[in-house]
């Protein structure tokens, strides 16, 4: 038989020290990817994190095909329709005074230019973050980005700070009946960001359901309570929804939730539903101060038509099929696999989330050893590759595992309940194998 090249044999590995999966992906429809070998694996990851519409979209398909035969990619100081009026819509989906849009490609670039934003307006430079953070791998969304990537390449820009994250299964900071006091870890995290800044504090750039770092959603009052300490403070609150904004938790946006309202918004991810499109939100005050200062976030594809058309057909299917309805529905209906998984296996130690943004955390390591909770979740994610289901997991330093699981909005009730079955059998042979 003739030598076949692996794969990856040309690639640069760029996951750490993941490896890719292996086998080549041929196409995908709806909820399912399928390999070149023929197998069908269904995608509990909506692509990475963003395809809310499932793969190939006949909509989508069609907005690509009829949008790139007429207009795909201008000088970015060219205005054209389909920009104009995303704009206009995005404006319009998120409260007052949000109503000025900048149109980027990937969530690391929204979050640059949210930050370049909120230093300029400000006259300040210090950004405070949460200690499980991921916003992107450009320089500011790196240096605000503490769950990876930190070791190995530099000094970090100054006047970057870490918040304590509101972990409720795992709680810092307790009160007399052992449950997380909020409260006062947010008093002692900024007590010790006081501490620390120079008098320069900007912004505070949080998302409102921490997702790389495993699925932690705050409990109630905690984001209007950051709200207030970056107001007492004169700092701008940012808040990135590439993963929970447009639907996907059951709400628009994730912060309608609690009725807060960011001085910044970012997005990406579920605004293209898979193809690489983001967004700025701000207030017309905020865009009038930084354009007076000179505001320059200038890319090769800012404000590109295609993109722009696409998430115009997005909105224009969230809207029609009621699709942050459909998140809550179907959210409940998954959780509710998952939560009869936890009462069967031990190793399952929470599930949480909101909508079809759900975590599941695995534990173990008093059953299994040092260690064990980080075994079994590599095994679970094994396991369930090869019963064709694609899961995420994220494998954080001495916390075990979580599952990320946030497959597309317009998966069905049979394909949930399929990839909450071959979970199951994943986590019966995994536990007998470790």
């Amino acid at each position: 038989m003739a030598h076949q090249t692996p794969p990856d044999r040309h690639l640069i590995r760029y996951s750490g020290h993941a490896a890719f999966s292996p086998d080549v992906i041929a196409r995908a429809s709806g909820t399912s990817v399928f390999t070149e070998s023929g197998r069908e694996l269904l995608d509990f990851t909506s692509g990475q994190m963003s395809a809310i519409l499932g793969h190939s979209h006949p909509e989508i398909v069609a907005t690509v095909r009829e949008q790139i035969a007429r207009l795909d990619h201008l000088h970015s100081a060219m205005l054209s329709r389909p920009v104009v009026d995303l704009a206009a819509r995005l404006a319009a989906s998120v409260p007052d005074p949000l109503d000025k849009a900048l149109l980027l490609t990937t969530g690391a670039e929204s979050n640059e230019a949210a930050v370049r934003l909120a230093k300029l307006v400000t006259g300040r430079h210090e950004i405070v973050s949460f200690a499980r953070s991921w916003h992107g791998m450009t320089q500011a969304a790196a240096n605000a980005t503490y769950s990876a990537g930190r070791k190995g390449y530099g000094p970090a820009a100054p006047g970057n700070f870490a918040l304590p994250v509101p972990d409720r299964f795992r709680p810092a900071v307790v009160d007399a009946s052992g449950e997380l006091d909020w409260r006062r870890q947010l008093d002692l995290g900024f007590d010790l960001i006081d501490a620390q800044s120079v008098g320069s504090l900007a912004a505070c750039l949080v998302e409102p359901i921490l997702s790389s770092g495993g699925v932690v959603e705050p409990p109630p009052g905690y984001l209007p309570a950051l709200a207030d300490k970056c107001r007492e403070r004169g700092m701008l609150l940012i808040l990135d929804e590439a993963q929970t904004g447009l639907c996907r938790t059951g709400d628009w946006y994730a912060f309608q939730h609690e009725g807060v309202v960011p001085d910044i918004l970012t997005l990406s991810k579920t605004l293209g539903a898979g193809l690489p499109l983001a967004a700025v939100l701000t207030s017309a005050e905020i865009e009038r101060r930084a354009h007076e200062r000179g505001f320059l976030f200038f890319t090769t594809h800012v404000s590109d038509p295609l993109p722009a058309a696409v998430g115009n057909t997005v909105l224009d299917v969230l809207e029609r099929d009621r699709l942050d309805e459909r998140a809550r529905r179907l959210g409940k209906l998954l959780r509710g696999h998952l939560e009869e998984l936890a009462t069967r296996h031990e190793v399952v130690g929470d599930v949480r989330g909101r909508g079809l943004l759900l975590g599941m955390e695995l534990v173990g390591d008093d059953l299994l050893g040092p260690g064990g909770a980080d075994r079994l979740g590599a095994e679970v994610t094994r396991r369930c590759y090869e019963l064709g289901l694609h899961m995420n997991i994220v494998q954080l330093p001495g916390m075990g595992g979580t599952f990320r699981i946030a497959p597309p909005l317009t998966a069905s009730e049979d394909e949930l309940s399929r990839g909450a079955a071959i979970l199951d059998e994943a986590l019966t042979g995994a536990a007998r194998t470790l």
